[in-house]
Protein backbone atom coordinates (compact mmCIF):
# COMPACT_ATOMS: atom_id res chain seq x y z
CA UNK A 1 0.00 0.00 0.00
CA UNK A 2 1.19 3.27 -0.52
CA UNK A 3 0.93 5.99 1.89
CA UNK A 4 -1.86 8.72 1.39
CA UNK A 5 -2.45 12.11 2.56
CA UNK A 6 -6.48 12.57 2.51
CA UNK A 7 -7.03 15.74 3.03
CA UNK A 8 -10.90 16.96 4.59
CA UNK A 9 -12.82 19.83 4.72
CA UNK A 10 -13.52 21.20 7.91
CA UNK A 11 -17.18 20.29 7.39
CA UNK A 12 -16.70 17.25 6.69
CA UNK A 13 -14.57 16.23 9.25
CA UNK A 14 -15.82 13.10 11.16
CA UNK A 15 -15.80 12.74 15.04
CA UNK A 16 -12.86 11.15 16.90
CA UNK A 17 -15.89 8.29 18.48
CA UNK A 18 -17.16 7.65 14.56
CA UNK A 19 -13.95 7.00 13.22
CA UNK A 20 -12.69 5.02 16.32
CA UNK A 21 -15.84 3.16 15.44
CA UNK A 22 -15.21 3.07 11.86
CA UNK A 23 -11.44 2.10 12.18
CA UNK A 24 -12.52 -0.88 14.92
CA UNK A 25 -14.99 -2.22 12.83
CA UNK A 26 -12.79 -2.41 9.89
CA UNK A 27 -9.61 -3.28 12.28
CA UNK A 28 -11.96 -6.09 13.04
CA UNK A 29 -13.08 -7.59 9.69
CA UNK A 30 -9.09 -7.42 8.35
CA UNK A 31 -7.98 -9.65 11.50
CA UNK A 32 -11.28 -12.03 10.50
CA UNK A 33 -9.67 -12.35 6.85
CA UNK A 34 -6.07 -12.82 8.14
CA UNK A 35 -7.76 -16.11 10.47
CA UNK A 36 -10.07 -16.96 7.90
CA UNK A 37 -7.26 -19.28 6.21
CA UNK A 38 -6.58 -21.26 9.35
CA UNK A 39 -10.24 -22.11 10.29
CA UNK A 40 -10.68 -19.59 13.09
CA UNK A 41 -12.59 -17.02 14.12
CA UNK A 42 -11.57 -13.80 16.47
CA UNK A 43 -12.23 -15.71 19.41
CA UNK A 44 -10.88 -18.82 18.61
CA UNK A 45 -7.52 -16.63 18.66
CA UNK A 46 -8.04 -14.43 21.56
CA UNK A 47 -8.93 -18.01 23.46
CA UNK A 48 -5.61 -19.14 22.37
CA UNK A 49 -3.30 -15.93 22.97
CA UNK A 50 -4.96 -15.91 26.08
CA UNK A 51 -3.91 -19.63 26.76
CA UNK A 52 -0.57 -19.00 24.97
CA UNK A 53 0.66 -16.09 27.64
CA UNK A 54 -1.14 -17.65 30.75
CA UNK A 55 -1.46 -21.53 30.44
CA UNK A 56 -2.94 -23.60 32.53
CA UNK A 57 -6.04 -21.26 33.64
CA UNK A 58 -8.68 -23.26 34.75
CA UNK A 59 -12.21 -22.79 32.69
CA UNK A 60 -13.46 -20.73 35.34
CA UNK A 61 -9.97 -18.37 35.36
CA UNK A 62 -10.20 -17.69 31.93
CA UNK A 63 -14.19 -16.79 31.73
CA UNK A 64 -13.41 -14.22 34.42
CA UNK A 65 -10.11 -13.05 32.25
CA UNK A 66 -11.96 -12.34 29.34
CA UNK A 67 -14.99 -11.04 31.55
CA UNK A 68 -17.66 -13.74 30.82
CA UNK A 69 -20.01 -16.64 32.32
CA UNK A 70 -17.66 -19.60 32.29
CA UNK A 71 -21.19 -21.64 30.21
CA UNK A 72 -20.34 -19.55 27.26
CA UNK A 73 -16.59 -20.62 26.97
CA UNK A 74 -18.35 -24.58 26.76
CA UNK A 75 -18.58 -24.87 23.25
CA UNK A 76 -15.55 -22.42 21.57
CA UNK A 77 -13.30 -24.54 24.44
CA UNK A 78 -14.89 -27.82 22.91
CA UNK A 79 -14.17 -26.73 19.35
CA UNK A 80 -10.17 -25.83 19.87
CA UNK A 81 -10.05 -29.40 22.20
CA UNK A 82 -11.89 -31.47 19.12
CA UNK A 83 -9.53 -29.22 16.55
CA UNK A 84 -6.40 -30.44 18.88
CA UNK A 85 -5.43 -27.22 19.72
CA UNK A 86 -6.31 -26.69 23.77
CA UNK A 87 -6.19 -29.85 26.01
CA UNK A 88 -8.22 -30.43 29.51
CA UNK A 89 -5.66 -31.92 32.17
CA UNK A 90 -6.30 -32.58 35.63
CA UNK A 91 -5.53 -29.01 37.93
CA UNK A 92 -2.51 -28.83 39.62
CA UNK A 93 -4.12 -28.02 42.47
CA UNK A 94 -8.06 -28.35 42.77
CA UNK A 95 -8.98 -32.00 41.73
CA UNK A 96 -12.39 -30.98 40.56
CA UNK A 97 -11.11 -28.18 37.71
CA UNK A 98 -9.28 -28.93 35.01
CA UNK A 99 -6.31 -26.72 33.51
CA UNK A 100 -7.14 -25.76 29.68
CA UNK A 101 -3.00 -25.88 28.03
CA UNK A 102 -2.31 -25.53 24.45
CA UNK A 103 -1.58 -28.51 22.71
CA UNK A 104 1.45 -28.99 20.57
CA UNK A 105 -0.44 -28.05 17.67
CA UNK A 106 -2.17 -25.46 20.02
CA UNK A 107 1.51 -24.22 20.66
CA UNK A 108 1.84 -23.65 16.66
CA UNK A 109 -0.91 -21.99 16.13
CA UNK A 110 -0.02 -19.28 18.84
CA UNK A 111 3.45 -18.86 17.19
CA UNK A 112 1.48 -18.45 13.73
CA UNK A 113 -1.15 -15.79 15.20
CA UNK A 114 1.76 -13.88 16.75
CA UNK A 115 2.87 -13.22 12.98
CA UNK A 116 -1.18 -12.25 11.71
CA UNK A 117 -0.78 -10.12 14.62
CA UNK A 118 2.28 -8.43 13.03
CA UNK A 119 0.48 -8.58 9.76
CA UNK A 120 -2.70 -6.98 10.89
CA UNK A 121 -0.96 -4.20 12.94
CA UNK A 122 1.31 -3.14 9.24
CA UNK A 123 -2.14 -3.39 7.61
CA UNK A 124 -4.43 -1.41 9.66
CA UNK A 125 -1.24 1.38 10.69
CA UNK A 126 0.28 1.22 6.59
CA UNK A 127 -0.36 5.03 6.58
CA UNK A 128 1.51 5.66 9.38
CA UNK A 129 4.96 6.09 10.02
CA UNK A 130 6.48 4.26 12.97
CA UNK A 131 6.43 7.02 15.17
CA UNK A 132 2.93 8.19 14.34
CA UNK A 133 1.56 4.76 14.64
CA UNK A 134 3.34 4.42 18.54
CA UNK A 135 1.91 7.67 18.99
CA UNK A 136 -1.70 6.78 17.97
CA UNK A 137 -1.32 3.39 20.32
CA UNK A 138 -0.30 5.64 23.32
CA UNK A 139 -3.29 7.91 22.63
CA UNK A 140 -5.87 4.74 22.29
CA UNK A 141 -4.33 3.17 25.28
CA UNK A 142 -5.13 6.37 27.67
CA UNK A 143 -8.53 6.32 26.06
CA UNK A 144 -8.98 2.03 26.71
CA UNK A 145 -7.39 2.76 30.33
CA UNK A 146 -9.76 5.97 31.16
CA UNK A 147 -13.10 4.23 29.60
CA UNK A 148 -11.80 0.79 32.34
CA UNK A 149 -10.93 -1.66 29.15
CA UNK A 150 -9.32 -4.75 30.88
CA UNK A 151 -6.05 -5.35 28.24
CA UNK A 152 -5.89 -7.90 25.81
CA UNK A 153 -9.14 -8.26 26.48
CA UNK A 154 -11.63 -7.56 23.37
CA UNK A 155 -14.87 -6.63 24.53
CA UNK A 156 -16.63 -8.90 21.66
CA UNK A 157 -16.61 -11.59 23.96
CA UNK A 158 -19.76 -10.37 25.43
CA UNK A 159 -21.08 -12.24 22.44
CA UNK A 160 -19.51 -15.75 22.91
CA UNK A 161 -21.94 -18.37 22.81
CA UNK A 162 -23.67 -16.64 20.03
CA UNK A 163 -23.31 -18.42 16.45
CA UNK A 164 -21.75 -15.04 14.60
CA UNK A 165 -18.97 -15.05 17.41
CA UNK A 166 -17.14 -18.18 16.77
CA UNK A 167 -18.56 -18.64 13.06
CA UNK A 168 -15.88 -19.93 10.44
CA UNK A 169 -15.92 -21.34 7.09
CA UNK A 170 -15.67 -25.26 7.70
Amino acid sequence: MTRRSRKTSPEKKQSPAFLLSQVGAHSAAVFATLLAPHKLAPAHAGIIGMLGRTGGLSQRQLAAAVKVHPSKLVAILDELEERGLVERQSHSTDRRLHALHLTTRGQAMFAKLKGIAQEHRKEICAGLSDEESAQLTELLQRIADRQGLKPGVHPGYRWLGRKSATKINK
